[in-house]
């Protein structure tokens, strides 16, 4: 049974596991720094199989006008359960309240594309906003 609950660094042996399955090799380079940006975070809430992290949702921001979902992840043996889903929807209740409630993944990753669309989500093309980064 997968039950919520938020969690922090005292997991981070088991985030770096689920990063490294999933080749979010950015993440493998420097731990302390990877730390730190978890202590920095606004909101982690884990997805557990009895004492197992087998996903998560990492979020930073404000709260208040932004809120920007930097990790949405699923351990690969348990995608196609709900759990990315659950996850990001507990994120959105929790901050329902939030002016814009924010992510940003590849445009090619086809997949990706089509499960946010699938939970409500818009790109940006399709809502008038630009976006840009240096």
């Amino acid at each position: 049974m997968i039950i919520y609950k938020e969690f922090g660094t005292e997991r981070m042996n088991e985030v770096l596991k689920i990063y490294e399955r999933a080749g979010w090799s950015a993440y493998l380079n420097d731990r302390e720094k990877l730390t730190r940006a978890f202590e920095n975070s606004l909101y982690i809430l884990g997805s557990f199989e009895d004492a197992r992290l087998v996903g998560f949702v990492r979020c930073v921001g404000d709260g208040e006008h932004i809120l920007y979902v930097q990790d949405l992840i699923v351990d690969e043996e348990f995608k196609r359960r709900g759990i990315g889903k659950a996850l990001l929807q507990k994120a959105m209740e929790k901050y329902a309240n939030v002016r814009m409630f924010t992510l940003i993944t590849d445009a090619g990753d086809e997949q990706a594309n089509a499960f946010y669309h699938a939970v409500g989500m818009r790109s940006y093309a399709d809502s008038g906003i630009a976006g840009y980064s240096s």
